[in-house]
């Protein structure tokens, strides 16, 4: 089955990116911390590409950051994101991911570098067993990455996005549709300085509590920077 993925990225620039986290670190840092995580999740998902022939698709925000994640991702076809709210641009995302001969489409964000990439590989197992979507669930009641069978609109328009109700509405709207959703082992992103322990703890190659047992990814960028004085 030949797959697409896409990446949601914004451009790390401080006072852009990662605001929650900005807060308590400063912009400056942040911002050095999103580009580790954007680089660490688009190495995850190259490392996988090759098992699927699979495109790779930078969705990226704000539309002039062309050229800056350009020089991030070389190699990677590159979409400015459109208007309205994650659920309009994730199913932009979707729409132009869904190429003809694609038979599932994955997308993720930047916010969880150590994803393991067995656990990721799950997704598009589920779709060519007959799920319709299949997504990896966050700890904070959001998820982490999600893969479709097909545009599925149904399951993004109107969505409680960045609430920890998340999973659960997108639970209750595909059992509405009559649609088969697999929900996998949870893994941990990084939203704000809380996060970073749980970062730590992965990069260690231990297992963050309540997060799959698999193997987390290594996250080489991220592990350098958060060394980073």
């Amino acid at each position: 089955m030949q797959a697409a993925f896409g990446l949601m990225c914004k451009a790390p620039r401080p006072g852009v990116s990662k605001t929650r986290l900005a807060a308590v670190v400063g912009a400056a840092r942040a911002a050095q911390l999103a580009r580790a995580f954007l680089l660490d999740s688009a190495d995850i998902l190259r490392f996988l590409a090759p098992r699927y022939a699979a495109t790779l698709t930078a969705f990226h925000t704000p539309a002039d950051a062309e050229q800056e994640i350009a020089a991030l991702l070389p190699g990677w076809a590159l979409t400015p994101q459109p208007g309205g709210d994650l659920g309009a641009r994730m199913g932009a995302a979707f729409d132009a991911l869904f190429q003809p001969g694609i038979g599932c489409a994955l997308l993720t964000g930047t916010d969880a570098p150590t994803l393991p990439p067995a656990l990721l590989e799950l997704l598009p197992a589920a779709v060519a067993a007959g799920a319709d979507a299949a997504l990896i669930p966050a700890l904070d009641g959001g998820y982490c990455a999600i893969a479709m069978a097909r545009p599925l609109p149904a399951l993004l328009d109107g969505m409680p996005w960045s609430a920890p109700g998340l999973l659960d509405a997108t639970r209750a709207r595909a059992a509405a549709e009559g649609l088969r959703l697999d929900v996998l082992q949870p893994w941990h992103d990084v939203d704000g300085a809380e996060d970073l322990d749980l970062l730590r703890l992965s990069l260690a190659a231990a297992q963050p509590p309540g997060c799959s047992p698999l193997p987390p990814y290594r996250a080489n960028h991220s592990r350098v920077a958060l060394e980073a004085a």
